[in-house]
């Protein structure tokens, strides 16, 4: 079996699904794209629904034969079946609902503001060819064109604010985890906030427990690989077009 991942620097979904296949150590080619130039939309990386339509944005691709998968929470689930490491979801069907609903809102709460904050500081240069999704396209163009909606801003800040909450809540019975055991919960939050503690330092300065949980994750050995992949100072900073802010609000 032939395994690529085409990833991107260590930020948002390619952190995620770059941990996830070290956690599982799962064998694979390792294949850098530059998601800030596009390179999602150009070859080597097989062109797919899945991947044209995927709905977190530039993220990683996994190719396994020739099939071409997208989204890192959906990565990171099949990653978690065929690797060998400790399970990065819970066995028991409850506990694993909860494990996804947790990364359902991550995907569509945490996800689309935290991007949305990374590009307003650190926008792409240029627009690039090949983008199959409208609704990407544009997203990229407002952000090489920097036009922000100061309103979409400003509830981005409070999606952020409300996600460190979140945690510090699901944390207050003194587990280390999200999920009581590392799990996938885990790595999809934290790939989508290890950049936000600069650009709202003192919403995390209000959270020390969340804080405490960000320097732990990020100390997890699967975690400390992904990042050492990084080829710029702070990956944390770079920024390529995420998912859609809700419509809905």
């Amino acid at each position: 079996m032939t395994t690529i991942l085409y990833h991107g620097e260590p930020n948002g979904p390619s952190l995620t699904v770059l941990a996830a296949a070290f956690e599982k150590q799962v064998e694979l080619t390792l294949e850098r794209i530059d998601l800030v130039a596009g390179a999602r939309h150009a070859a080597p990386v097989p062109r797919a629904m899945e991947v044209d339509q995927s709905i977190e944005g530039e993220g990683p691709v996994l190719v396994v034969d020739g099939v071409a998968m997208a989204d890192s929470v959906f990565i990171a689930c099949y990653l978690d079946a065929v690797g060998s490491g400790p399970a990065l979801r819970p066995a028991d069907p409850y506990a694993r609902w909860q494990m996804m609903a947790w990364c359902r809102y991550v995907i569509e709460r945490l996800a689309p503001a935290a991007a949305y904050l990374g590009l307003e500081h650190s926008p792409p240069a240029a627009v690039p060819a090949g983008i199959a999704s409208v609704d990407l396209a544009e997203r990229w163009r407002d952000a090489v064109e920097g036009r922000f909606d100061p309103g979409k801003l400003a509830d981005s800040r409070a999606k952020v604010t409300q996600a460190i909450d979140r945690i510090a809540a699901q944390l207050a019975d003194g587990r280390d985890w999200l999920m009581g055991d590392f799990s996938i919960a885990d790595l999809e939050t934290y790939a989508w906030l290890a950049g936000m503690p600069a650009l709202l330092p003192a919403a995390f300065e209000a959270s020390p427990s969340t804080t405490a949980w960000l320097a732990r994750t990020k100390a997890r050995p699967a975690v400390a690989r992904a990042l050492a992949l990084a080829s710029s100072p702070a990956p944390e900073s770079v920024w390529a077009p995420g998912p859609e802010i809700n419509r809905w609000g």
